[in-house]
This record gives structure tokens, C-alpha cells and sequence, in this order.
């Protein structure tokens, strides 16, 4: 770069057409200290980023900063999509908002362009190659921080869902080889696929024998949801593993007449206790009520007290 284009002064020197982005650049960085306290000031009176301190502002704005000089100098997202992956990580669970985050990148550009407008408005002509420079550069590193930051935030909400229908559709186990799965609310393929592999996992962990599954809380299934519905009760039985199904309403099992399914496979009892004592029964256990005094009688096998 030659010596004229390596010093910017207040008043723009005629520059060639090549050389516009290096002296903006150059003069971006002069003024850095500068313009990176205009903006962390411009931040705070607009209150954005309220859930971050002073300090966090201004060291966030000083990194913000230099990844957006660079990229205005070398046009590489790169870098800056890298960082702006890791500020969201950041700032995403102290409750930032993706229009806080849009709204601190545009102040950016806007207190730049006005430092470039103050030093080229005695050349108008200047001032709009300057401008035709700067703007079609500084939006692409508006989108490229809005996107990331967006990417990345969706993440964080597919992994909360993922916790909240893991905690929606527990695997409890009731005693040895049996265990229970309650199901309430909406079943979508979706949340039928997660529950399926859940179960798995625990007929595996627990060495069960038999599963009850209950329904009652879920108002209505499609024919999908039925059909995985079967090929759970079939997976199941490969791992050794019957599966006792409670709580089927009437529109349900009016859904699973009509689809044809091949209902053979499944065992249904009308309520969740009716399908504990099933399990039980078929592993061995006699229930005994608390208010039953006779004895029970010598078969052999474990008395359970309800």
C-alpha cells in the first residue's frame, strides 16, 4: 500500500477505485477504541443485551469488532461464523434474544458507515463509492452473525424439547421385570419413535419381562402412530419382553379397528391397575387385598399387599 493510502486523514484524498476497501479498513482500525465505545454505549442506551453487564458488553463489542474489521478486509465468513458460533453459545442461556443480537450487529454498521460518512462528506461522489463499498459487505456479516446465531439457538430448543419428552414419557419400573410407561398428551411420530427407543433401553437396563403401557392420557393417534404403536409391542417381544396395553379409549380403539391392524399381538386391559395386576399374575405374584384376612394359601408364590 502506498504512503497516501496508508495514512488516512480528515479529508478524503482522491483514492483509486481498488484502493477504497484497504482505507476504510485502515481507518476503521485507527479509530477502534473509538468507535467500539460509541457502539458499546449506543448498546446499553438502546438496552439490548440487558442480561450482560457493562463489562461483558464492551468485551463482547471489542471481539465483535475486530471479527467485523476482518471480514470487511478479507471477505472471509469463516472466522467469523466460528466466533459468532461461540458468542451464541455463550449468550444463549443468560437469555439473549435473536433480536437483540440483530440489533446490536446493525448498530455496529450504522456507527461505522456514519465515521465514514463524517470523513468523505466533503466529496459526495467519494462518500457513494465509499458507501457501495462498505454496505453490500457489512450486510453479508449482518447475515452471517444473524444466521449462526439463529443455527444455533434452534439447537439449543431441539435439545430442550428433547429433555422435555424424555421427562413427558418416563420408563418406571414397578418391581423386578416389570416396568410401566405412562404415556399423556399428543402422541406424534415423532414422540412414538423417542418412547420406543426409551423403553428399549430400559426392558435392556431392567431385565423386564413385562410392560404396561398406558394411554389414558392421550386423547387420539393416526393410523402412523398405531402402526408404530404394533411394531413397539413386536420389538418389544423380541427382547424378551410382553407388552400389556391400558387405557385405550373408545375413538382410539375405534382407530385401531378401522386401520385393519392386527390387534392379535396386543394385550389390553381396561385400566393401568387391571394391567399391573395382568403383569404380575403372569410373572408369578398373587395380590392379596389389605382388607382380605384369610390366609394365603401355600402355592408357592411371592404375596404382594396392595
Amino acid at each position: 500500500m502506498s504512503t497516501t493510502s496508508s495514512k488516512v486523514t480528515d479529508v478524503a484524498a482522491p483514492l483509486q477505485e481498488e484502493s477504497l476497501l484497504p482505507q476504510l479498513v485502515e481507518h476503521l482500525r485507527r479509530n477502534r477504541t473509538v468507535l467500539r465505545r460509541e457502539w458499546a454505549h449506543r448498546i446499553t442506551d438502546a438496552r439490548l443485551l440487558t442480561a450482560m453487564t457493562s463489562e461483558e458488553i464492551f468485551s463482547e463489542a471489542t471481539s465483535v469488532y475486530d471479527n467485523y474489521v476482518a471480514v470487511l478486509e478479507t471477505g472471509a465468513v469463516e472466522a467469523l461464523q466460528s466466533y459468532a458460533h461461540r458468542l451464541s453459545e455463550r449468550i444463549i442461556p443468560r437469555g439473549v434474544e435473536t433480536d437483540e443480537v440483530l440489533g446490536i450487529v446493525l448498530l455496529l454498521r450504522d456507527v461505522l458507515a456514519r465515521s465514514l460518512f463524517e470523513k468523505y462528506q466533503s466529496d459526495f461522489d467519494l462518500l457513494n463509492r465509499v458507501l457501495d463499498t462498505y454496505e453490500p459487505a457489512a450486510n453479508r456479516i449482518a447475515r452471517t452473525v444473524g444466521v449462526s446465531f439463529v443455527q444455533e439457538r434452534e439447537r439449543v430448543i431441539r435439545q430442550q424439547q428433547e429433555a422435555i419428552r424424555e421427562l413427558s414419557t418416563p420408563v418406571l419400573k414397578v418391581r423386578e421385570q416389570l416396568l410401566i410407561l405412562p404415556i399423556i398428551g399428543v402422541l406424534d411420530g415423532q414422540r412414538a419413535h423417542q418412547l420406543t427407543q426409551q423403553l428399549l433401553r430400559a426392558i435392556r437396563a431392567n431385565r423386564a419381562k413385562f410392560v404396561v403401557i398406558d394411554i389414558t392420557g392421550v386423547p387420539i393417534i393416526d393410523s402412523s402412530v398405531a402402526n408404530h404403536l404394533v411394531q413397539t409391542v413386536d420389538t418389544s417381544g423380541l427382547m424378551g419382553a410382553g407388552v400389556i396395553l391400558t387405557g385405550v379409549s373408545p375413538e382410539i380403539a375405534l382407530t385401531l379397528v378401522t386401520i385393519g391392524l392386527d390387534l392379535s399381538k396386543i394385550n389390553a386391559v381396561g385400566d393401568l391397575q387391571g394391567g399391573i395386576e395382568e403383569a404380575e399374575h403372569l410373572l408369578g405374584y398373587e395380590v392379596a387385598r389389605t382388607n382380605d384376612t384369610s390366609p394365603a394359601r401355600a402355592t408357592g408364590r411371592t404375596v404382594v399387599s396392595w
